[in-house]
C-alpha cells in the first residue's frame, strides 16, 4: 500500500504539534520585511510588529514560487519514495501560490492539488480533517480522500476581526476595502471568506472584547458548525480575558473540543497584532 503524504502551506498557521502528529509537510511562504526576504516562520511574529512600530512601514508578503514547490514536491519524494502526494492550499483567490503548485506539480505524477479555499484556521480545519480522516482510514484509496476533503471544502467556515485595520488596509487583500475607508477607527469589520474571497461582511462597534463576542455569536447563528471541534484564532496582543470568555461561550454552546491556533508571520502581516477568529466545519 502507498503511503499518502498531506502537505500544505504556511499560511494555514497549523499548529506544529499536530502537523508532527500526522506527518503534515508544510512549504513557507515568504514575508518581505526592511529589504529581506524571511522565509515565513523563520522570525517571531512580534518582531513583525515591532517593524512597523519602529518604522511605520508594514511588511509585504510574497507566495511560494514555482521553483520552492518544485524542491518541496522532490524532498517529499525522497523521504517518503513512491508516496502519493494531496496537497491542499490556501486560497488561489488571494495569492498565486496555488497556482504556482500546480505549474510544480505538472513535473510529478501521483500528486492531487486541492484549493481550500481559505486561509489560517479555515485552511487548518481542511488539513486537520484530511489527516483525522486518514488516521480513521489508513487504506482509504486517494482518489476517495481526495473527494471526501473536496466536499469539505465549502463547509469550512471562517470569520475574524482584524486586530490593526492599518495592517488590514495596507495588505489590500479584502475584495470590499474601499467600503471600510473613512471608517477605519471607529469599526471593527469581520472578515469572512466567500468563495475563496476575502469579504468585510459585517461591522461591529466598540471594544474588542464586545465586538469579538459578537462575532461568535453571529458565526454561530449563522452556520451549523460541527461541535466535535472548534478552533480559534488569535494574534499575539490579544487580551486573555477574551480568551477566556471566548472559551466559556463555546462550551456553553456545546463545542467539545477547542484548539487555539496563533495567526503566524503571514496571516499577522495582513491582520496586525490582537486579532481574534474562529473557524469550524459546518455539519
Amino acid at each position: 500500500m502507498r503511503r499518502i503524504i498531506l502537505s500544505t502551506e504556511s499560511g494555514a498557521d497549523l499548529p506544529g504539534d499536530l502537523a508532527e502528529k500526522y506527518g503534515v509537510q508544510v512549504v513557507p511562504m515568504h514575508i518581505i520585511m526592511d529589504g529581506k526576504d524571511y522565509k515565513d516562520g523563520s522570525l517571531p511574529v512580534q518582531d513583525i510588529f515591532d517593524y512597523h512600530r519602529r518604522t511605520k512601514k508594514i511588511p509585504s508578503t510574497t507566495s511560494t514560487n514555482a521553483h520552492e514547490y518544485q524542491e518541496f514536491f522532490t524532498t517529499i519524494r525522497d523521504e517518503f519514495p513512491n508516496c502519493i502526494i494531496i496537497h491542499i492550499g490556501y486560497t488561489s483567490k488571494a495569492s498565486s501560490s496555488f497556482q504556482n503548485a500546480v505549474i510544480a506539480a505538472e513535473d510529478f505524477e501521483d500528486i492531487f492539488l486541492i484549493d481550500a479555499l481559505n486561509v489560517t484556521g479555515g485552511l487548518a480545519a481542511v488539513v486537520l480533517y484530511a489527516a483525522e480522516l486518514l488516521e480513521k482510514e489508513p487504506g482509504i484509496e486517494p482518489e476517495r480522500l481526495v473527494e471526501k476533503i473536496q466536499a469539505i471544502v465549502p463547509k469550512s467556515r471562517l470569520a475574524f476581526i482584524p486586530g490593526d485595520l492599518e495592517f488590514l488596509k495596507a495588505g489590500g487583500r479584502v475584495s470590499n476595502m474601499a467600503s471600510l475607508i473613512g471608517a477605519l477607527l471607529k469599526i471593527k469589520p469581520c472578515i469572512e471568506l466567500k468563495d475563496g474571497k476575502l469579504i468585510s461582511t459585517k461591522k461591529y462597534r466598540g471594544k474588542m472584547s464586545r465586538a469579538t463576542e459578537k462575532l461568535f455569536m453571529d458565526y454561530l447563528n449563522e452556520f451549523n458548525i460541527d461541535r466535535q471541534q472548534l478552533y480559534f484564532i488569535y494574534s499575539i496582543g490579544l487580551d486573555e480575558r477574551i480568551r477566556e470568555r471566548m472559551e466559556g461561550i463555546s462550551k456553553e454552546n456545546g463545542f467539545q473540543n477547542i484548539r487555539w491556533i496563533q495567526a503566524g508571520g503571514m496571516i499577522s502581516t495582513h491582520s496586525g497584532a490582537g486579532g481574534f477568529g474562529v473557524a469550524g466545519l459546518e455539519y
